[in-house]
C-alpha cells in the first residue's frame, strides 16, 4: 500500500504527495514514514532537484494525526524492553524529520541545501503538524474550515515527534503554551497570526514551488541551527525565561492538579531541551514521550478518549439497518433543552420544526439560536449570512401540525409524565405511523413513557446533556419495546449533530444519572458527617473531577435534588439509602439556599452570581469534627461512589460496552479524564485490590461501598474489565 508518491517537474521541484489509500484524512503509518523517508533520499541524492514540496492528495486536508497502532507495533518489538523499542522508534521518527529539516546542508558551513516547503490544502494535526515544522516554510490555504495545530495534550500524551522543542524554539514558551499545554488550534490566518505557518494563499502549492526555487542558504536555515541562537521570550536561565517556566509549572500543576502526567511531562521536556543543543533536546523529549506511552493514564486516556469515542462515534453498536439520516426533525418544548436542540439540529443542516404552546414561547425558542449565532458573530466565528441561513432552517410555531412530514420527533417538554403524555399524543396526531418518537427525560422511565405512543417499537429515549451546543454526550435509552429502526434513527442523529452517543437499556437514572447521584450525596453525607468541605471539594479535585459535588450540586440547583430524592424515596420505600443526605438537602431548600440560581448553597455569591467562598453558615449548622479523615479516604469515598454503580449498571444489563462506561463517564459528567473512565480506573488499581477496598470502605461506611459480585468475580480471577469485556479492538 503506498501512502506517498513523488514526482519532479521540469524546473526540478520534487513534489512529495500523501494520499492515505482509504481513508478521508492522512494517517501516518510506520510504512508511511519509511516511504517518506526513502523520497526524502531520493529527492536530496538528485542533482536535478533544486527543492522539494511536501503536501497532500486529500481536499481540505493535509494529515490528522499519527495511527496509534504504531506505539503498539513498537512495544511488541521491544519484547522485555518495552521503553528501549519505544524510544529507539521515536528516534527513527525524528531522524527523518531531522534530515527534512537539515535538506543535506553542510554540518560545518549550513549551505548547500535543498529548500523543503509544505503546502497545507486543509487540517494539519499532530504528526500532520510536526513534518510542516520540519520544513523550511508552511503555506496554507484560506480555507477557514481547517484546524492546525497539536491537539495530543487533550488524549494523555503530547507532541512526541519534534513538535514540543520546535515550537517552543519557534515561538518562546509563553507565546507555544497555549498550542502545547492546552492542544489550541486555529484556522490558517489565526495561525499565521500566532507565527505556527509562514504564509495563506489560494494555491500553496503553486506559492510553495515558486518559493522553493527562488530560497537561498539563509531562508533554509533554522534558528535553532544558526549560531548564537537565542530562545524567544528567554531560555530557562534568563531571568525573563526563568519567570516565565516559574509561571509555565504554578499554571499546569493549578490546571491539573498533578494528576495528567503528559502536561507535566511535556513542560519538563521543554525546560530541560532549552537547555542544551537541539539535537540534544529531542533526545530528552523523546524519553518524556517514552516515559508517557507507557504510563497507564496515558494509554487508558488515549483507548477511552480516542479510540473507544471515535469507534462509538462512527456506530461500533449500531444495529444492522440501513442508513437513517434526519431530514426533517420535530421538536417539541421550547425551553433550554428544547432550544438547544434545535440549536445543533440546525446547525448540522438539518430542518427544525420547534413546538411550543404558544407562539410566543416557540419565537423565544428559536431566539436562542440567534443570541448564539451573534455571539459567533461578535468573535468573528460566524458571519451574518450563516446566521440567516441556519434561522431560514427554524420553524417556531404552537400549531402541532406543522410537524407533518417530520421523520423524527423528540419532545423536550418538562420532566413530568402527564405533561409528556399529552405533548405526545397530540404530536402523534400529525406525524406517520413509522416516525422515530424520541423522549428527552434524564429520569423517567422510558418504558412507562412509551404507554404513550400507537407504536412503542418506534420510541426511544434521548437524554441530552445540558447546555446541548457545549455537551458531547448523548445517552440513547432502550425501552422494553424499542426497536431496531429508533436505535439506529437515534445513532444516526446523534452522528449528524456531531456528538458523541451512548446506547443504555432503560433502568432507574439510566447510567449518567445513576453514578453521579452517588458522587453528590457522598459529598453531602461527608458535610453532615462533619468532614471538613474544603477537605470534600479539594479531595475531589485533586483526584481530577472537575467540580467537587458541593459545586455540583449548586450548578444543578439543590430543589431538583429534593425533587429527585422525594420521587426516588416514593418508588424505592423502606429499600431508599439516603435519609443522611436528605436531611442536609431539605435543610438547605427549607432555608432557600438552592444553589447558584438562588445567589445561595453550599457556596456564597456575590451579586453577579460569582462564588466567593464555601458558605460559612455550614460550619454553623453541621460542626466540623475535630479528627478529620485521610485526603486518600475521602477521595476514595467519591470515587468508589461512582464506579461501583457503573459496575452495577453493567451486572444489571444497564450497559452492554464498558466503552460506553467509560466515554459515556468522561463526557457526562466529567470523571477523572486522567483515569479512562470508571472500568479503566479499576483495572488500573486490580481488581484484587479494588475489591479490598470496597471490603474497608463498606465495614467503615456501609453497604452502598458493598463489592458487587462481577468485581467480586474479576478479583478472583484476576482479571480486568478490558481482559474480559472489551471488543478487541479496544483492549
Amino acid at each position: 500500500m503506498t501512502d506517498f508518491t513523488m514526482t519532479t517537474d521540469a524546473e526540478g521541484v520534487a513534489l512529495i504527495t500523501w494520499d492515505t489509500p482509504g481513508k478521508s484524512m492522512n494517517v501516518m503509518s510506520l510504512d508511511g514514514f519509511a516511504q517518506l523517508d526513502g523520497f526524502i533520499d531520493a529527492a536530496l541524492a538528485d542533482d536535478a532537484v533544486r527543492g522539494i514540496v511536501i503536501t497532500s492528495g486529500k481536499p481540505g486536508s493535509f494529515a490528522g494525526g499519527m495511527d496509534l497502532n504504531i506505539i503498539a507495533k513498537m512495544r511488541e518489538e521491544g519484547g522485555d524492553d518495552p521503553a528501549g523499542a519505544i524510544f529507539a522508534g521515536i528516534m527513527r521518527i525524528h531522524a527523518i524529520l531531522r534530515k527534512i529539516e537539515r535538506a543535506g546542508m553542510d554540518p560545518k558551513t549550513n549551505k548547500g541545501g535543498k529548500p523543503v516547503a509544505c503546502a497545507l490544502p486543509g487540517t494539519a494535526l499532530g504528526i500532520g503538524f510536526e513534518i510542516p515544522l520540519a520544513c523550511h516554510r508552511i503555506f496554507a490555504a484560506d480555507n477557514p474550515k481547517a484546524s492546525i495545530g497539536l491537539p495530543e495534550i487533550m488524549v494523555g500524551i503530547f507532541p512526541g515527534a519534534g513538535g514540543t522543542t520546535r515550537l517552543s524554539r519557534k515561538l518562546g514558551a509563553m507565546a507555544a503554551s497555549p498550542f502545547l499545554l492546552e492542544g489550541k488550534l486555529s484556522d490558517p490566518k489565526r495561525a499565521k497570526m500566532a507565527g505556527l505557518i509562514d504564509e495563506v494563499c489560494d494555491d500553496p502549492v503553486a506559492a510553495a514551488k515558486a518559493w522553493v526555487l527562488q530560497a537561498g542558504d539563509a531562508d533554509i536555515l533554522k534558528p535553532w541551527d544558526a549560531k548564537g541562537y537565542k530562545m524567544p521570550g528567554g531560555a530557562p536561565y534568563h531571568p525573563a525565561g526563568f519567570m516565565t517556566f516559574v509561571g509555565a509549572s504554578a499554571m499546569v500543576n493549578g490546571k491539573t492538579k498533578g494528576v495528567y502526567p503528559a502536561a507535566k511531562a511535556m513542560l519538563s521536556a521543554v525546560y530541560e531541551g532549552a537547555l542544551v543543543p537541539f539535537d540534544t533536546a529531542l533526545k530528552i523529549e523523546a524519553r518524556w514521550f517514552t516515559s508517557i506511552l507507557l504510563n497507564p493514564s496515558s494509554s487508558a486516556m488515549i483507548r477511552s478518549l480516542f479510540l473507544n469515542k471515535e469507534a462509538l462515534e462512527k456506530g461500533a453498536n449500531r444495529p444492522d439497518v440501513p442508513p437513517m439520516p434526519v431530514k426533517k426533525v420535530g421538536i417539541l418544548g421550547a425551553g433550554m433543552m428544547g432550544a438547544g436542540i434545535a440549536l445543533v439540529s440546525a446547525r448540522a443542516g438539518i430542518e427544525v420544526v420547534l413546538v411550543d404552546q404558544s407562539q410566543e414561547s416557540a419565537d423565544k425558542g428559536k431566539a436562542y439560536s440567534a443570541a448564539f449565532m451573534d455571539k459567533g458573530i461578535a468573535r468573528k466565528k460566524a458571519t451574518p449570512e450563516k446566521k440567516e441561513a441556519l434561522l431560514a432552517l427554524i420553524t417556531a410555531t404552537d400549531d402541532y401540525a406543522a410537524l407533518e412530514g417530520c421523520d423524527l420527533v423528540v419532545e423536550a417538554v418538562f420532566e413530568d409524565p402527564k405533561v409528556k403524555f399529552a405533548a405526545t399524543r397530540k404530536a402523534e396526531e400529525h406525524i406517520a405511523p413509522d416516525t422515530i418518537f424520541a423522549t428527552n427525560t434524564s429520569t423517567l422511565p422510558i418504558t412507562d413513557l412509551a404507554d404513550a405512543v400507537a407504536f412503542p417499537e418506534e420510541f426511544i429515549g434521548i437524554h441530552f446533556f445540558s447546555p446541548v451546543e457545549k455537551m458531547m454526550l448523548v445517552e440513547i435509552i432502550k425501552g422494553k419495546q424499542t426497536g431496531e429502526r429508533a436505535v439506529a434513527k437515534a445513532l444516526d442523529f446523534v452522528r449528524q449533530i456531531r456528538k458523541t452517543p451512548i446506547v443504555v437499556n432503560d433502568a432507574r437514572f439510566f447510567y449518567a444519572n445513576r453514578c453521579i447521584i452517588p458522587y453528590i450525596n457522598e459529598g453531602i453525607r461527608m458535610v453532615a458527617e462533619g468532614v471538613a468541605p474544603a477537605l470534600i471539594e479539594n479531595a475531589a479535585k485533586l483526584v481530577g473531577m472537575p467540580l467537587g459535588p458541593l459545586q455540583l450540586v449548586d450548578e444543578t440547583s439543590i430543589d431538583l435534588g429534593v425533587k429527585i430524592a422525594r420521587a426516588t424515596r416514593a418508588a424505592m420505600g423502606d429499600a431508599y439509602p439516603d435519609g443522611a443526605v436528605d436531611e442536609v438537602l431539605f435543610r438547605m431548600a427549607d432555608d432557600g439556599r438552592l444553589g447558584r440560581k438562588a445567589n445561595a448553597g453550599f457556596y456564597a455569591y456575590d451579586d453577579k452570581g460569582k462564588r466567593t467562598g464555601l458558605w460559612e453558615g455550614l460550619a454553623v449548622q453541621y460542626p466540623v469534627a475535630d479528627t478529620q479523615p485521610e485526603l486518600i479516604e475521602v477521595q476514595h469515598r467519591l470515587l468508589f461512589a461512582q464506579v461501583l454503580e457503573a459496575v452495577r449498571a453493567l451486572e444489571d444489563g444497564v450497559l452492554e460496552d464498558i466503552r460506553e462506561g467509560d466515554v459515556g463517564a468522561i463526557l457526562g459528567w466529567g470523571f477523572a479524564p486522567w483515569s479512562g473512565g470508571p472500568f479503566s480506573w479499576l483495572d488500573m488499581l486490580g481488581a484484587p485490590y479494588a475489591a479490598e477496598r470496597c471490603d474497608a470502605l463498606a465495614e467503615r461506611h456501609g453497604d452502598r461501598f458493598a463489592c458487587p459480585a462481577l468485581l467480586r468475580d474479576m478479583a478472583d480471577s484476576g482479571e480486568g474489565f478490558y481482559d474480559r469485556f472489551a471488543p478487541s479492538a479496544a483492549a
